[in-house]
C-alpha cells in the first residue's frame, strides 16, 4: 500500500518554501570614532587579520556601512551588543 505525500510533508509551492537566510551585523559610519579605533575593534572582537579589518573599516568610511559578520540571529544580536559596548553604531538585519 502506498500513500501520497500530504500537505504537511511538502510546501504547496516553491514560494511557500522558506529559505533560512542568515542574519547580518552592519556597522555604520559615525562622526565620532577614529578609523584606527574601528580597525582595532574589528581585530580585537572578531579576530580579523589587520588587512580584513582595515578593508571593512574603509568600507564603513567610504560607503557608510559594512557587513562585519553573519550567522544565526542570536549570534548577530551578541555582535551588535558588543559593537555598541565599543561605542560603534551597529544594527542587525536579515541577510540576502
Amino acid at each position: 500500500m502506498t500513500t501520497a505525500p500530504t500537505d504537511l510533508e511538502r510546501p504547496a509551492s516553491a514560494e511557500d518554501a522558506v529559505v533560512d537566510r542568515p542574519w547580518i551585523t552592519i556597522v555604520w559610519n559615525d562622526p565620532v570614532n577614529l578609523m584606527s579605533y574601528v580597525t582595532y575593534v574589528f581585530m580585537t572582537y572578531f579576530k580579523y587579520p589587520r588587512e580584513k579589518a582595515e578593508r571593512l573599516m574603509m568600507q564603513v568610511h567610504n560607503d557608510g556601512r559594512a557587513v562585519v559578520s553573519n550567522g544565526r540571529r542570536e549570534e548577530m544580536e551578541r555582535d551588535v551588543t558588543a559593537m555598541h559596548s565599543y561605542g560603534l553604531w551597529a544594527t542587525l538585519s536579515k541577510g540576502d
